[in-house]
């Protein structure tokens, strides 16, 4: 990581825990993140000039359509991604984890590659404890969200599936890392 980087997180890592900005992010950040977007051409995710992001491609839980969010992830170093559905400590757990319950298999994009996973919770509690550390290792005070938030966080490991390419050529999952 560049020290400019670095410089640059350590500044904005506290004012992520302010009230004001868990009051204000949700509103205003994912209309940004579409805009940026939208603006680039997906070339652009306005939280991936600080931290690894990706665009998550779910099934919604009760409606069936299709849905996409903005995140945060960490690499798990296994080629897999770790996401975890803090909504800047609100109470409620985000509508992406309820997808990811209900329909596992979704797709993410990556630096405007598009990839198959499968969601799996990470629920006991040394696997998240080391997901939190890798999570914290990338982006200190993260779980703080989860204290605040009064709730257990809902953590998933995103795991690429075999895929087909458009060429024929399959993909094996070991090929296709995330980070």
């Amino acid at each position: 990581m560049s020290s400019i980087l670095s410089i640059v997180r350590s500044a904005i890592a506290p004012l992520t825990r302010t009230r004001l900005f868990r009051a204000v992010a949700p509103v205003l950040l994912p209309p940004l993140e579409r805009l940026v977007r939208r603006t680039t051409g997906g070339r652009v995710q306005l939280s991936g000039l600080l931290v690894p992001s990706l665009v998550l491609h779910t099934t919604g839980a009760r409606s069936g359509e299709p849905r996409e969010t903005c995140l945060m992830y960490t690499p798990d170093g296994f080629g897999r991604a770790i996401v975890a559905g803090t909504t800047f400590a609100q109470a409620r757990h985000p509508g992406w984890t309820y997808n990811l319950q209900r329909h596992p298999d979704a797709s993410i994009t990556v630096r405007g590659r598009e990839l198959r996973v499968r969601a799996e919770p990470i629920s006991d509690d040394a696997d998240r404890d080391l997901a939190w550390a890798r999570i914290e290792s990338q982006w200190p005070g993260y779980r703080g969200y989860e204290r605040d938030s009064g709730r257990t966080v809902r953590l998933f490991r995103l795991r690429p599936v075999a895929d087909t390419a458009p060429s024929g050529m399959t993909v094996r999952p070991q090929d296709a890392h995330v980070g």
